[in-house]
């Protein structure tokens, strides 16, 4: 969310910045929020000269009624209870106002960082850098699930029997391997500094609107029926919802967290063959990092976060490339994103396993995430979060790209990095 002041100051540039996110249809807000916030401050001056002459008056009445002046001090009561209903009706004006003022501001994308590309959608992101030789295989790769089934690693049948469409069992050694995957990029991210923590799994709507943009709580939240709270879609929700309300000392930052937990998405919408399987799921496990830092310090953050994602990645023995995300393709809160995408032999296309943000301001002024200065002054802090690992598509990489096969069986090597966690095995064999 934009400063009020900012938007007040720039209407031109801001409307410029909405344009390079080709969202034109919001373009009037910038006008609604201006006048929204000329009638609000001439309202509370209003309501300021009414309340200061309250108190006046109201010592002036003191001081008749020891007089004895009973008839003048009368006349200024009256006064006053007819300024009081003026005043009432101010106030109220004052918090719809506020109200309108605020739901207009959220609604204002973020503004974008100079050196984001321009295009419409994902179709014009930019291909930043490839790491690793894209693999060609000499036989035909199953799909991911069939591999899975293979392993006799998953059951999709009994999870639409007990769940519906969206959800999976996941048995032995691939349910292994998934979790082993989730235990190595916890500790992968603990060796590069941050602090393990596990959070809520669920959160009241002030965070919920806090850390996303309108559009992105409706296609993905779940709500909780008759409570306000919302299942969470992804760790960092709950991990910037920790700082609500804060106020850190600067000399304490960054803040580093990297954090597990369940997610939980409606995942509206059809994206092609990546709807089958367990790519585009209901529920599925993840394990986020998020940073906390001065504004001066984000863009090297960033640049930080997803470099960890590749080195993670390519550990395992998967091939990666980063895409930077144009500016339509930016949600409202973004100032800059990167997607890590790994290489799919089977589509012998890559796809997306991490999404690398950073988000400015935007959060920290919704939820009143604030540092100390050295200098006493308080100011926002800039706020990043990045995907370590989300298993499910990890684990599809990881099938596809360590996967063998012999005319009779599929062998699945397991990287070394992961064999500590495996129990020490080095491969698993098809049934």
């Amino acid at each position: 969310m934009l400063d009020v002041k900012f938007v007040r100051e720039n209407p031109e540039l801001v409307k410029e910045n909405i344009r390079k996110k080709f969202k034109d249809a919001k373009l009037p807000l910038v006008d609604e929020v201006c006048a929204l916030y000329d009638e609000k401050r001439a309202t509370n001056t209003r309501a300021n000269e009414l309340r200061a002459n309250r108190n006046r008056v109201s010592k002036e009445i003191g001081g008749l009624m020891a007089k004895g002046l009973r008839d003048e001090a009368e006349e200024k009561k009256r006064l006053v209870n007819e300024q009081a209903e003026e005043l009432k009706a101010l106030e109220a004006r004052e918090g719809e106002l506020e109200e309108k003022l605020t739901t207009a501001l959220m609604k204002i994308p973020n503004i974008i960082d100079p050196s984001v590309p321009l295009g419409r959608d994902d179709e014009e992101n930019v291909e930043v850098e490839c790491f690793g030789e894209k693999t060609v295989p000499n036989f035909e790769i199953p799909y991911h699930t069939d591999i899975m089934a293979h392993f006799n690693g998953i059951d999709k049948e009994a999870a639409g029997r007990v769940a519906g469409e969206g959800f999976y069992y996941l048995m032995g050694d691939i349910a292994r391997l998934h979790s082993a995957v989730l235990s190595y990029a916890r500790d992968f991210m603990i060796d590069k500094g941050f602090t393990y923590c596990i959070p809520p799994f669920m959160i009241r709507s002030n965070v919920v609107s806090g850390v996303m943009s309108f559009e992105e709580m409706d296609a993905m939240m779940y709500k909780i029926e008759g409570e306000d709270l919302y299942l969470i879609g992804t760790s960092e929700h709950s991990m910037i919802g920790k700082f609500i309300d804060t106020i850190t000392p600067e000399e304490s930052l960054p803040l580093t967290l990297t954090s597990y937990s369940p997610c939980f998405r409606k995942e509206k919408g059809a994206h092609g063959i990546e709807e089958r399987g367990i790519y585009r799921i209901h529920q599925f496990e993840k394990q986020e990092m998020i940073v906390i830092c001065r504004p001066e310090e984000s863009m090297d953050w960033f640049h930080k976060m997803w470099s960890y994602s590749v080195e993670l990645f390519r550990s395992l023995d998967i091939p990666v490339r980063t895409l930077e995300c144009c500016s339509g393709d930016l949600a409202d809160l973004k100032v800059k994103s990167y997607d890590v995408e790994a290489w799919s032999p089977k589509q012998q296309k890559y796809f997306e396993v991490c999404s690398c943000s950073n988000l400015g301001d935007a959060q920290a002024r919704r939820l009143g995430i604030r540092v100390k200065g050295a200098d006493g002054q308080k100011y926002l802090a800039h706020t990043l979060n990045n995907t370590v690992v989300a298993p499910p598509r990890m684990l599809i990489a990881l099938l596809e790209n360590n996967l063998s096969f012999d005319g009779e069986r599929y062998t699945l090597a397991i990287p070394k990095a992961l064999q500590p966690y495996m129990g020490g095995k080095e491969q698993i064999v098809s049934k």
